[in-house]
Parts: C-alpha cells; sequence; structure tokens
C-alpha cells in the first residue's frame, strides 16, 4: 500500500509539474505574441480577428467559400503601399509600392521568404518542390541550378521549338474541328490544359503523352498537388485533423506519382546518353549534359534535378493553359478586341499551317493581349522575400526579420497603376503606350525570375494564333467569369465555348 501511494503521490507530482511547464510555455508563447505585436503593429493593417489567430479566420473561411483570397489583400489597399497581416506569431508584409518592389526583387540580396518556400518543400511529409529553382532560399545553390537550366531556355533553342508547339498546336486544331463539326460544347481549359501537359512532356522530356486522344493521372495528380499546396501553406492544423486522413493521403500518392514518374525518366534518358543511343534534343537532355560539365556534382544536385522535374512539369503546364483559357474568356466578352486579333493573324500568318519564331515577333497586337489577361489574371500572383535589415518603405519603418510579400494580382487592379483597372484594354501595352514602373510582374522579376516565361509566351501565342485563324468561337451563356483560387488562378467555369469554322469566302 505504502509503495502504492508513493507511485501515485510522484505521478500527481509529474503531472502537476507538467501541468506548470505547459502553463509558463502558453505564457511565454502569449508574451513572444505581443512583442511581435509591438514590434510591427506600427505598420498599417487590417484589425486581427484574434489575438492568438491573427487574420488566419479570415484568410481560412475565404478559402472555405471559394473565395479568392487575393481579393482580402486587395481591400487591404486602403491601409497604404505596406500593410501587415498576422497569422498566430508570423508577421508578413504586403507592398505594392513599385521602389520597393525594385529594391526587393532586383537585388540577389534579399532571399526567398522562407515561411511560404520551406512549406513547398515537401506536402503533407512528401517531398513536393523540394530546393528546386523556385523553393532554393540559399543563392549559391539556386544559382548553380540556374546555370544548369538556363542552356535550356536559350532564345537559340527554343527557336527549335517551334515545330513541336506547332505539331502539338494542330493536334488541337483537330480535336476543336470534331467539335465544331459535331456542334458540341468545348471545355476550353480541360482542352488547354490537355495541350500544354503534351507540350511539356514532349519539348522538356521526349514523352508523347496525347492526352486529347488518350488518358493519364498525370492532369488529376498535378490538379491534386495544387489544391493539395493551397491548404497545407494557408491551414497549418489541417494534417491533424483525421477527417482529413484520406485527402492528405491523396495529395502525398499524387506527389509519389510525379516524383516516381521524374526518376524512372531521367535515369532511363541518362542510360541511354551513356550507352550512346540515339536521344531527343529536349530540354532534359540538354540539362543532363550541362550537369555533366559542372565541378562536384553530389548526390543532392540529382535530387535537386527531380524537384525541377516536378517545377516543369507543373509549372510548365497549368500557369500556361490557365492563361489562355481567361484569353479566350476575355476574347468571348469583347468582340471587337477579338476581331482586332483576327485581322493581325491574318495578316500575319494568313493561310499558313506552320507559324515561324520570325512571325511571333510580328504577331504585336496578340502579346498585347496576352500580356494583358496576365495583369488582370496573373496566373501565379507574387512572390515573396526576406528582408533580414531595417528599412523604409514609403515612409513607413519596417524592422529586419520580415517577409515581404510581392501580389501582381493586387498590383494589377489598382487603379493608381491602370486607370479601370478592371476594363480588359490591350492597348495598355502598346509598343507607345507608357511602360508599367515595377507593378506588373506575372513572372516575378530580377534573377528569380520565371526561367521559363519565354517558352511559356512563345507556346501560347502559337496556340492562340492558330485558334484565331482557324475559328469563331462564342461564349455558352449562363456561365460565370468568377476566378478559383486554385494554387495558381484559373476559370471557375472551364470557359465554355461553341466553335465554327471561320467562314474565309467572305473575307
Amino acid at each position: 500500500m505504502a509503495l502504492s501511494s508513493l507511485l501515485l503521490s510522484l505521478a500527481a507530482r509529474a503531472l502537476t509539474f507538467f501541468f506548470f511547464l505547459l502553463v509558463i510555455a502558453f505564457l511565454g508563447y502569449c508574451l513572444y505574441i505581443k512583442y511581435i505585436h509591438m514590434k510591427y503593429d506600427h505598420i498599417p493593417g487590417p484589425p486581427r480577428d484574434s489575438f492568438f489567430f491573427g487574420h488566419s479566420p479570415t484568410m481560412l473561411k475565404a478559402m472555405k467559400n471559394d473565395g479568392i483570397i487575393h481579393d482580402k489583400f486587395l481591400e487591404a489597399e486602403k491601409y497604404g503601399p505596406v500593410y501587415r497581416i498576422n497569422m498566430f506569431h508570423y508577421v508578413s508584409l504586403c507592398t505594392y509600392c513599385p521602389e520597393a518592389t525594385k529594391e526587393i526583387l532586383m537585388s540577389p540580396k534579399y532571399l526567398k521568404e522562407k515561411f511560404a518556400y520551406k512549406r513547398l518543400f515537401n506536402l503533407f511529409g512528401q517531398r513536393f518542390f523540394g530546393n528546386g529553382l523556385i523553393t532554393a532560399r540559399d543563392h549559391e545553390q539556386w544559382y548553380k541550378q540556374r546555370r544548369i537550366m538556363d542552356p535550356a531556355f536559350s532564345s537559340l533553342y527554343l527557336r527549335g521549338l517551334m515545330g513541336t508547339f506547332n505539331e502539338t498546336a494542330e493536334k488541337l486544331m483537330d480535336k476543336l474541328a470534331e467539335l465544331a463539326d459535331n456542334k458540341t460544347e468545348a471545355n476550353m481549359l480541360h482542352l488547354l490544359n490537355c495541350v500544354t501537359l503534351d507540350v511539356i512532356s514532349k519539348v522538356a522530356f521526349g514523352v508523347d503523352l496525347d492526352l486529347l486522344k488518350n488518358s493519364s493521372p498525370f492532369p488529376k495528380a498535378i490538379e491534386t498537388c495544387l489544391k493539395g499546396m493551397v491548404t497545407y501553406v494557408r491551414d497549418a492544423f489541417f494534417e491533424y485533423n483525421p477527417k482529413n486522413r484520406r485527402y492528405v493521403n491523396e495529395v502525398r500518392e499524387a506527389c509519389r506519382l510525379l516524383r516516381t514518374t521524374g526518376a524512372k525518366w531521367i535515369s532511363e534518358r541518362k542510360a541511354a546518353m551513356q550507352n550512346g543511343d540515339e536521344v531527343p534534343k529536349d530540354i532534359l537532355t540538354q540539362i543532363i549534359k550541362t550537369a555533366s560539365q559542372e565541378e562536384n556534382m553530389t548526390e543532392e544536385d540529382e535530387e535537386f534535378m527531380l524537384d525541377n522535374f516536378v517545377t516543369f512539369f507543373i509549372a510548365g503546364q497549368e500557369t500556361t493553359a490557365n492563361q489562355l483559357s481567361f484569353c479566350v474568356m476575355e476574347l468571348g466578352r469583347h468582340p471587337e478586341i477579338l476581331e482586332k486579333a483576327k485581322k493581325e493573324v491574318d495578316d500575319v500568318i494568313g493561310m499558313k499551317c506552320d507559324i515561324s519564331y520570325d512571325d511571333l515577333g510580328e504577331l504585336v497586337y496578340l502579346s498585347q493581349v496576352l500580356k494583358e489577361t496576365l495583369r488582370i489574371y496573373p496566373t501565379a500572383v507574387g512572390t515573396s522575400r526576406d528582408v533580414a535589415e531595417d528599412m523604409v518603405i514609403d515612409g513607413v519603418h519596417i524592422p529586419g526579420g520580415v517577409g515581404v510579400f510581392f501580389n501582381s494580382y493586387v498590383s494589377g487592379r489598382l487603379e493608381r497603376f491602370f486607370k479601370d483597372p478592371l476594363r480588359f484594354d490591350p492597348d495598355r501595352f502598346h509598343p507607345d503606350a507608357p511602360k508599367p514602373y515595377y507593378c506588373y510582374y506575372p513572372f516575378a522579376l530580377g534573377p528569380r525570375s520565371c526561367l521559363g516565361q519565354n517558352f511559356a509566351q512563345m507556346e501560347a501565342k502559337v496556340v492562340m494564333a492558330k485558334l484565331l485563324q482557324r475559328f469563331d468561337f462564342t461564349l455558352v451563356p449562363g456561365q460565370t467569369f468568377d476566378i478559383l483560387d486554385a494554387g495558381t488562378l484559373r476559370p471557375k467555369s472551364g470557359v465554355l465555348c461553341t466553335l465554327s469554322h471561320r467562314d474565309y469566302k467572305n473575307k
């Protein structure tokens, strides 16, 4: 009995001590949150939802209601060119100040912001973007990867991809012709997702998926990963809810599919090159050749190559398809702009099947249309950087040790930068129009700008030029023109169109 009483007494003391430690830890956390508030509360910002959670409840509510979280940042514009967002004990600043945008994004000394980009390393414990070009924070680590990748995206190499761009776009035209003949509605987002994934698979990895005819698990895997990414970054507690376990496992499985596929394709290509076999002159071959010339290639560098496979496979498909879909949507809503774009295509391309690299340079108005699309609908909405040292943004003192977010969606929709910002007007980007001053950056800016932006816009021009050359299209009545925030921004309706062959007899 004495021993039992002693054990019970020790257990009670241990439990009391443990509870005491929890109380101390909780009070310490409260004091730290208070310290953060005192440090940054001189910076304007919307009222916090609560002391502990900051603005998290507002963000989660918008996400759960299929809202555009970036509209919340747009609402905060009334607080000035730099404003504060609190998430638990973490503070992030948002700015649309052009001078700050220039200072921070154009300099390599400001590293990618640790909170968001570290969260993209994996999804629910499964490696996702890892330390690839998008997420690598260490400058030397990033620069080595960029050095390996750059030759595969040079203008000389991209010129050689025109054949593949034309060939894959022709497959889309055949599918659209079939839908036009059968008077069947076209879900443009779905079809454009197929063609852009076909392009990136072919020109980057030498693989013919032909998704307009064949089924594949990749489109669904990419969509699942992107949705999972949004949830993982914005809801810190999502994975710990037992009700979400099935969805979490689906996201992990989608990540594994993409990475195991990438590992297989890379391994097969390396083996073929070592055996002296004939291999495609695609981006993967170019990257492997350049990497072999690097000194001190490590096993970690090989893992980075796989990280970048996932990056290209997703970013090279998703963002371009969304941009093209928004472009079709806006042209369908603005017949006068559509006719002007068609006339330019007729003048430059005529009846040619193959569009040349030089032709793309003459499609000036189409370039304006695509740029204006990205102003209102930047498919990748922004980027963020760590500001380690104190600085001043628009007269506001910013203590060092904070992340700063640059939101192209917000800056592109502000009256101070673009008159009547929600009006679709490609003439904003006329060659003689004033250039936007550090308020338009759909591909980011500076040394960490998107490596594939020229690739993406070449592909977009080829697809749009062929579409305008061959077809008349109208938007199906009754559909919404809302935006779905799913990691990237995409048209919620899918952009449903009816198509007909153009009648050249009356031209």
